[in-house]
């Protein structure tokens, strides 16, 4: 494939945190070509999206537009590839129509990620559309094999990205149910003002204990029940995850490292790092570090990622990535970071 910004692609809540990192880098994309941003909101008027982050201006000079099903028909003419970084809800909606008119579609939402319509209903209080395919890929991307004519793919959340990566390869030796702590900064909330995650409120809390949405989602991931408990931090971004799983008798240091080399060897996104990982050393990129330490018979597992990138905008472009055939890490190696 020539380096000439071949597939063009559109972002659909683009006025959001996710979305706007979701932009950037399909705009500094060697391969893709954004060619039109929609806000997630009900903006009435078009307006530039470096209007609402300055920081992008004179180098990101699209147009945010209201998104109005009249668009539709110049959308599918114009556009092969849809990322929607919408409210659960809105995508659930807005994902068949476009899969209808022959686009692909990779979801940020949650619309999409549970298997059991049951779980899903629990937990987003809504049913789960149909649309028309035997199974929907959950896109844990060092985990997915996708085959290139997918209709739509479910990109994983934040909290569930980094507990499933942690483990996965480990869920062998495990005997027992592991408990995650993690701590995520307030752009996880999104950009909605709200008192809560207002900055001079946030203090450090637990909250969703035993009833978020993510536990069920990590659970699926790793075929394992979790005790999971998130926690709001005072800082921007990121997502530092603590996890204790207890191990078979006889586990060994050794053990652990060896199934975490074989599992990662071969992908360039995920670093496994011999001291605890710090946020700071994540934010603004693609990675998950990880550190593991056995201890007591548990596995100790120390997990960083951004949030916004590698537990959203930038997992989507690494799925997008393997879509079309091309390395995983494309265009995801810098960093950058728009908030």
């Amino acid at each position: 494939m020539e380096l000439d910004k071949s597939i063009p692609c559109a972002v659909f809540g683009a006025s959001g945190y996710s979305g706007v990192e979701l932009a950037w880098l399909l705009h500094n994309h060697p391969f893709f070509s954004l060619k039109h941003a929609y806000s997630s909101s009900a903006r009435e008027e078009a307006e530039p999206l470096a209007g609402l982050y300055p920081q992008i201006a004179g180098q990101l000079d699209i147009i945010l537009q209201p998104w109005h099903p009249d668009l539709l028909s110049q959308l599918a003419q114009e556009v092969r590839v849809v990322f929607l970084a919408l409210p659960h809800e809105a995508s659930a909606e807005l994902a068949p129509i476009l899969i209808k008119a022959g686009l692909v579609v990779f979801d940020l939402s949650g619309a999409f990620r549970l298997r059991d319509p049951q779980q899903h209903l629990q937990a987003y209080a809504f049913e789960q559309p149909n649309i028309g395919v035997d199974a929907i890929p959950y896109g844990l991307a060092e985990w997915t094999v996708l085959q290139g004519h997918e209709p739509l793919v479910a990109v994983p959340g934040c909290y569930p990205t980094a507990a499933a990566l942690a483990l996965k390869p480990l869920m062998h030796l495990v005997q027992g149910t592991p408990l995650i702590n993690a701590v995520s900064g307030v752009s996880g909330a999104g950009r909605k003002a709200a008192a809560h995650t207002s900055f001079c409120e946030v203090s450090l809390a637990a909250y969703g204990v035993a009833t978020h949405r993510h536990q069920p989602e990590i659970c699926q991931s790793i075929g394992h029940p979790v005790i999971f408990v998130p926690h709001l931090g005072n800082f921007k971004r990121g997502i530092l995850a603590t996890i204790y799983a207890p191990l078979e008798a006889g586990t060994t240091q050794q053990d652990v490292e060896l199934a975490l080399q074989r599992a990662y060897r071969e992908q360039p996104l995920v670093r496994l790092c011999h001291k605890p990982p710090a946020i700071n050393d994540v934010v603004g990129t693609a990675f998950c570090d990880i550190h593991a330490v056995v201890h007591n018979g548990h596995v100790i597992l120390c997990v960083a990622i951004d949030n916004l990138l590698k537990g959203a905008a930038a997992q989507a472009v690494q799925l997008a990535n393997m879509y079309f055939d091309m390395p995983a890490s494309t265009g995801l190696t810098g960093r950058g970071g728009v908030i």
